[in-house]
């Protein structure tokens, strides 16, 4: 792995060599590689990409995606060149809630702007940055699917639609609360409002 594959981010040799699935994720990982023909097991790159955010605190590292390269049995380029694609991968460390608000028409047109402003006041930080606890990261998104109940964010795998402020601060505080890694592999959506 070189720096040339992970733009400014430093390869660590070994912090690669610490990284491993636990056993559990490594049984969701084989079933999702499993699905697919053998030889092509690329194909369970997004899927799998999930699970190791969601296993090595939010984020992916350059060591974490040489691993999945690894897993997958791949070049460590094309995981990279997916993670850097798509936005509901985070490269750098981010809180354990990130609150992706929705930016495009239908959210815009409902407020989705002021909600923005709002959670920005609300934790003290701007698009893109988390707060001092680590708790809370946000984030803009392009369109997730929720155009008839705009404005709205995802949060892992919760969606939280027809947003007011009253319901921003009571998704904050019930984050706050659990205190918890939120992740795309969630899918228990027992805080979705």
């Amino acid at each position: 792995m070189s720096s040339q594959v992970h733009g400014a981010q430093k390869f660590d040799k070994a912090k690669r060599a610490e990284i491993a699935f636990s056993e559990e994720a490594m049984k969701t990982v084989q079933t999702i590689i499993s699905r697919y023909p053998e030889g092509k097991q690329k194909s369970a790159l997004l899927p799998v990409l999930h699970v190791a955010q969601a296993e090595f605190g939010g984020w992916l590292s350059p060591e974490t995606m040489d691993y999945v390269a690894s897993v997958l049995k791949i070049r460590p380029v094309e995981v990279f060149e997916v993670a850097s694609f798509y936005t509901m991968y985070n490269l750098k460390p981010v809180g354990k809630c990130v609150l992706e608000v929705c930016q495009t028409s239908s959210c815009w047109l409902n407020g989705a702007e002021d909600i923005v402003k709002y959670i920005e006041k609300k934790l003290n930080i701007k698009v893109g940055e988390t707060t001092k606890d680590g708790m809370f990261t946000l984030k803009v998104a392009e369109c997730l699917g929720s155009c008839g109940t705009a404005p709205m964010l995802q949060c892992g795998a919760s969606f939280h639609e027809n947003l007011t402020y009253e319901k921003v601060d009571s998704i904050i505080e019930n984050y706050k609360a659990e205190g918890k890694l939120r992740s795309y592999t969630d899918l228990d959506y027992k805080n979705t409002l």
